[in-house]
């Protein structure tokens, strides 16, 4: 992948059977709604394209691996309905994990925020580095994590969601994450990190593809009405996101 020059982007590359999809935003990889969109339609086309066995999702940079939605875009947000055609964003593209014919393998370099745990916990096998924690902050900003919340419950069980969703301003180690089933592994350094990302995707590109794709279908049973549920939810996200609570609390957190 090419190193970013300060702009946002949404880069696919096939190698070896092998898709890399990776994204970047200069704000600690935040999601505005373009680069939800082009992330959407980055996976829509990989998972049909015939030369791709499976997929890595990363984003560039050092630091976090995804800081959720983009407060800039959030702020500028008037109306109800433009609330819900960004937090739709998100919907598509937990949509388009799901819905993929493709194992997503994840490549988590760092922390995570709100929507950045729900891409996570879309992935089909995270493999993660120590520091890469996470936090729920929507509920401390005025809404909740309605859209990912699916997701995550799914990924880390009611429970562990739940503890998530309501202490919205504390942080969970990448261990904890790895514990509650987030993680499929966590590795000390970023070399080993890369390894491990390397060698599940050598072998998922010398599986069956019929095989795959049949045992993913199995993986996300039960998650059929999502196509409706999440839109639903980011109606709920997208009309408390107008609010003066709000407002005043982004206003704090970029002060």
């Amino acid at each position: 992948m090419a190193e970013s020059n300060g702009e946002a982007y949404v880069l696919s590359a096939t190698h070896q059977s092998v898709t890399t999809i990776e994204f970047y935003h200069p704000q600690s990889n935040s999601l505005p709604v373009k680069l939800l969109e082009e992330l959407a339609q980055a996976i829509h086309s990989a998972g049909n394209d015939p030369n791709a066995k499976t997929i890595i999702l990363k984003s560039a940079g050092q630091k976090a691996f995804c800081a959720g939605a983009s407060f800039s875009e959030l702020t500028s947000i008037k109306t109800k309905e433009k609330g819900h055609e960004f937090f739709t964003g998100f919907a598509r593209v937990i949509n388009e994990m799901r819905k993929c014919p493709k194992f997503i393998i994840g490549r988590v370099h760092g922390r995570s925020v709100g929507g950045g745990v729900g891409l996570v916990a879309a992935m089909d096998y995270a493999i993660a580095m120590e520091g890469a924690d996470i936090k729920l902050s929507e509920l401390s900003i005025g809404f909740g994590p309605f859209v990912v919340a699916p997701a995550i419950e799914r990924k880390i069980g009611a429970a562990a969601f739940s503890y998530l969703a309501i202490d919205a301003t504390q942080w969970r180690n990448a261990d904890w994450a790895k514990r509650k089933g987030l993680y499929a592994e966590l590795h000390p350094d970023a070399q080993s990190m890369n390894e491990a990302v390397e060698r599940l995707s050598f072998s998922l590109a010398h599986s069956s593809p019929e095989a795959m794709r049949e045992l993913k279908k199995i993986c996300w049973r039960g998650t059929e009405d999502w196509d409706q549920l999440l839109v639903s939810r980011a109606e709920l996200s997208g009309k408390l996101a107008i609010s003066d609570f709000t407002r005043e609390a982004i206003a704090k957190l970029t002060r």
